[in-house]
């Protein structure tokens, strides 16, 4: 199967549905295929040709979905790059993939500016300023019905690049169609009358659910800028029943006055990943909009992989703690725990996670050393510590780069910051390894606070050694107002944090 014949048909079938909502438009699927084909023309016209890599730097819009749909019309090959990303690292992403064109909002045009003469492979950059829409308007309208196979390439995302510089992973089109339905196997299931609010770029995460709704005949809902209030009454007004939401998105709606008390009764999922999830955000969530949670875990090379339903969040598993895992195996995907040989390890063992599932990645684009050593026999290697107990639940306990060695005993950062976050004052918190004479290593947290926040140190090495014993307290707490360092995705960058402990030392680990 290809994605350009199934969004086509899904077009024809549903021509005189809801398609697309926006803050300021509403389109049918006609209307909306119609857009697509223009820009598709448009991108022939100036030599993009099957295969070709298209990039674009963008919020969540109208010509967002312009571009979802033409590039797949066009059968080229779409490369998200990263709005929060510096403009070096566009630089890279694009010459790696040798993208031939460039889409950009206005407000990125700054961080694009003069790209065309430092990447070789780049033609053009398009900037959708005022006069996009008579440009669009004034592109052919005939599908060119542009024939795709589905093992032609479909679509390269970018992992998070916390371990170093972003990789390019390639998706197939029958990869992204077997990836996009394999979501919804746990997930409340879409009708033509489901309403898919994407808070979260459909260029990037909340891209993964587009497609199956838009197949369905169903509604995606756009919000432009994530803004709480508008999209407290945008949801409600227009009676959303899905929703991609990362859990910082969750926390921020959850705590505007009066959340609760709107109508949520046509609201079915919120589906939340990307990042852990605080205990006191999933009560806020079903306080405020009912037992719909559900929280997914993947990697951009192997998704989904497992899923929290909100009947298994408070539930009562004997051999299980559905609280602190990040779900249940998932049908079709197969996990399992390794140790350092490459063996196998038994349930309940803890080592390096590893997943297969059917829309993996098949290597790194242009990077055949580092695929290989990130595939293993079939195995995605996710990079992560972790174990399985018998029921299926997965515990991720931390990347494998972050664990702390203190006197013999490992610790997990992540364990401790779900901890700490839960204290009413800690607004983001990082856990991470330095240096200790007597231990080797112990932990520190440094915790982000609002100015003026009435809390310790103390306060905060007294709750972990309540939770989790005192074993495992951190030796030191700071605080900060500022906001703490993160990725292009929003992940917490530990190491930038750990590094000044780290800089005369010729290792950065000190445990045995």
């Amino acid at each position: 199967m290809e994605v350009p014949a199934l969004l086509r048909q899904a077009a024809r079938f549903n021509e005189k549905r809801t398609a697309i909502v926006t803050p300021g438009q509403t389109l049918t699927y006609g209307e909306a295929w119609q857009r697509g084909v223009r820009l598709a023309n448009a991108m022939i016209d100036l030599g993009v040709r099957p295969g070709d890599r298209v990039a674009m730097v963008e919020d969540n819009s109208l010509p967002a979905v312009d571009l979802l749909l033409g590039a797949a019309i066009a059968g080229a090959v779409r490369v998200p790059l990263y709005a929060r990303n510096s403009r070096a690292a566009h630089r890279a992403m694009l010459a790696s993939t040798e993208s031939v064109l460039l889409f950009a909002d206005p407000a990125y045009a700054g961080s694009v500016h003069g790209l065309v003469e430092e990447v070789p492979s780049l033609q053009q950059v398009l900037i959708r300023d005022d006069t996009y829409e008579s440009w669009l308007a004034g592109q052919r309208e005939t599908d060119p019905l542009i024939p795709v196979g589905p093992d032609d390439w479909y679509l390269i995302r970018h992992s998070s690049g916390t371990s170093g510089n972003p990789k390019g992973v390639g998706y197939r089109q029958h990869d992204w169609i077997a990836n996009c339905r394999n979501w919804f196997v746990r997930l409340p299931r879409l009708t033509a009358d489901s309403v898919f609010g994407h808070a979260a770029p459909i260029s990037h995460a909340s891209g993964y659910l587009f497609i199956p709704v838009w197949l369905e005949g169903g509604t995606n809902l756009l919000y432009g800028a994530f803004e709480p209030d508008a999209v407290l009454e945008m949801s409600e007004r227009h009676r959303v029943t899905h929703t991609f939401l990362a859990p910082s998105m969750v926390a921020a709606l959850c705590a505007r006055p009066g959340a609760a008390g709107r109508d949520w009764s046509a609201l079915e999922c919120i589906v939340t990943g990307g990042s852990p999830i605080t205990d006191a955000t999933i009560a806020a969530s079903r306080t405020t909009f009912g037992d719909v949670l559900h929280q997914v875990f993947g990697q951009t090379e192997a998704t989904p992989l497992t899923m929290m339903t909100p009947q298994e969040w408070f539930a009562d598993v004997p051999g299980s703690t559905p609280l602190r895992s990040a779900g249940k195996v998932l049908p079709y995907a197969q996990l399992a725990i390794f140790d350092d040989a490459g063996d196998e390890l038994p349930l309940g063992e803890t080592g390096e996670i590893r997943a297969r599932i059917e829309g993996q990645m098949s290597g790194y684009w242009g990077n055949p050393e580092l695929s290989v050593a990130r595939l293993s026999d079939g195995w995605v290697r996710t990079g992560d510590i972790g174990r399985l107990d018998r029921n299926g639940y997965l515990y991720v306990l931390d990347r494998v780069d972050d664990m702390i060695v203190s006197g013999g005993l490992n610790i997990w950062p992540s364990e401790l910051e779900t901890v700490i976050a839960d204290h009413p004052q800690v607004r983001e918190v990082a856990v991470f390894g330095i240096p200790h004479e007597k231990w080797g290593e112990t932990p520190m947290a440094v915790c982000r606070v609002d100015e003026g926040a009435d809390v310790r140190p103390e306060d905060i090495i007294a709750l972990v050694a309540e939770r989790m014993g005192s074993y495992l307290k951190p030796s030191r707490v700071e605080f900060t107002s500022d906001p703490l360092p993160k990725s292009v995705v929003g992940k917490v960058l530990r190491r930038a944090l750990r590094e000044p402990y780290w800089k005369d030392r010729d290792t950065r680990v000190s445990g045995a």
